[in-house]
């Protein structure tokens, strides 16, 4: 059984995947005052609590986003060292078959 990997495809994907990253964290620290400091509507216990959930929410949104960030940086990382392993197998195999 044989596969065929195109090394310049997959660093092109990396570089897409990048751009994606780079997207999600901006948009995740654009929108990160307004989802963990919500403000209580007005001043009685059931908003405050219900502001705290809301705040509470965001934050985790906020984790959340962080991991998929680092998520996305190690998959980046890992296509463009995979690509480069395959280059340095193909160049071998060429040398090796001479």
């Amino acid at each position: 059984m044989f596969t065929h990997n195109d090394p310049a495809a997959m660093v092109a994907t990396a570089g897409e995947l990048q751009a994606l990253g780079s997207t999600m964290m901006a948009a995740n620290g654009a929108v990160a005052a307004p989802t963990t400091g919500v403000l209580p509507p007005a001043a009685d216990p059931t908003s405050a609590l219900l502001a705290l959930s809301f705040a509470t929410h965001g934050g985790v949104y906020q984790a959340a986003g962080g991991v998929a960030t680092a998520v996305n940086e190690m998959f980046v990382t890992t296509m463009g060292v995979g690509a480069g392993s395959y280059e340095a197998t193909e160049a071998l195999n060429i040398l090796a078959s001479m």
